[in-house]
């Protein structure tokens, strides 16, 4: 073949590549982020605490807003890595105030763009790769005394990066035959006695003597931090009361061998993969709907059978 028509060729292959490559980004090798900050492996999300809570579509603006980010709990002053390789741009300002946390960057890799808030970066600007040094966690504390300080963490289009978050786990076989701790401010799953209500446990009389409890009401404050008993696969939502009542809410959890309801809860999402005492979601307002009632988390399992031994008759352990 000529010298001439060879070059042509080469060229005519790689204008062809080229093009192919910008239609069609190389995807990022992992599906799961790397972690983010130093002393949290897991990219545990913030709970709930005076300010509000960590999860995505959490409430904000006195019920007038949603939290379109996670909240990654990360100390004051700690380490910062990236969690996918990409593209720096900044600086990226929160609150447009200058005050001690209103810094960040935004990390653009292929297949994913996502802000950092709250953090200030070794540089705003080039290439990052995972899991390299990307800056510190600010002095939030200085601001908001008394929250539990974290990475604002929103994707540029303000989907749920959640999934990306939880670290990889192997799938549904359980560690132990008991679940984990369901409720925060209950570590042994207490289940809730008898109110004016009626009572908590399996079989207890509904709806007048006629009817009876098919789960049973795990003790849970309003507000709390609500954490998966085993891992599994989340669907819903789950509507209990079918009237749009300020607890008429839930999800499904179904692992290797267990399906259970979780009713009376806001999850973080209604579908994916979760990992056994993972943040669920939180624990929605009951005294709003049933003044007086012991607050509870109503645990139901699937095929309507007694879930009580699995959460160890009051024993429940944590993971």
């Amino acid at each position: 073949m000529p010298a001439l028509s060879l070059v042509a060729l080469v060229s005519l292959v790689s204008t062809v590549f080229a093009k192919q490559l910008e239609a069609h980004p190389p995807q990022q090798q992992h599906k799961h982020w790397a972690q983010i900050c130093s002393g949290n492996p897991v990219n545990k999300i913030r709970g709930c605490d005076r300010y509000g809570c960590g999860y995505f579509g959490a409430d904000r603006h006195g019920h007038k807003g949603k939290h379109v980010g996670v909240d990654v709990i990360c100390a004051d002053g700690a380490t910062v890595y990236a969690p996918f390789s990409g593209q720096l741009s900044g600086p990226i300002r929160f609150f447009h105030n200058g005050n001690a946390i209103d810094d960040g960057v935004q990390i653009r890799g292929s297949g994913y763009c996502v802000k950092l808030v709250c953090i200030h970066p070794i540089r705003y600007h080039g290439q990052i790769h995972r899991g390299q040094q990307l800056g510190r966690m600010l002095p939030m504390q200085k601001v908001f005394p008394g929250i539990i300080s974290h990475i604002h963490v929103e994707n540029c289009d303000h989907s749920d990066p959640t999934q990306q978050l939880t670290p990889v786990v192997p799938p549904f076989p359980q560690q132990g035959s008991h679940w984990a701790t369901v409720c925060s401010g209950n570590p042994t799953n207490e289940i809730r006695g008898c109110d004016r209500y009626g009572c908590g446990y399996y079989g207890a009389p509904r709806r007048n003597g006629k009817g009876k409890h098919t789960g049973v009401d795990v003790i849970c404050s309003d507000g709390a931090t609500v954490y998966a008993p085993f891992s599994g696969q989340l669907s819903g939502p789950i509507k209990f009361f079918h009237n749009g009542n300020a607890i008429d809410d839930g999800v499904q959890i179904r692992g290797s061998g267990f399906c259970v309801k979780l009713l009376c809860i806001h999850p973080i999402r209604y579908n994916g993969r979760i990992s056994k005492g993972q943040i669920l979601g939180k624990m929605l307002p009951m005294q709003r709907v049933f003044p007086g009632i012991t607050s509870h988390i109503h645990v139901e399992n699937c095929d309507h059978s007694d879930p009580t031994s699995n959460l160890e008759r009051g024993k429940g352990q944590k993971v």
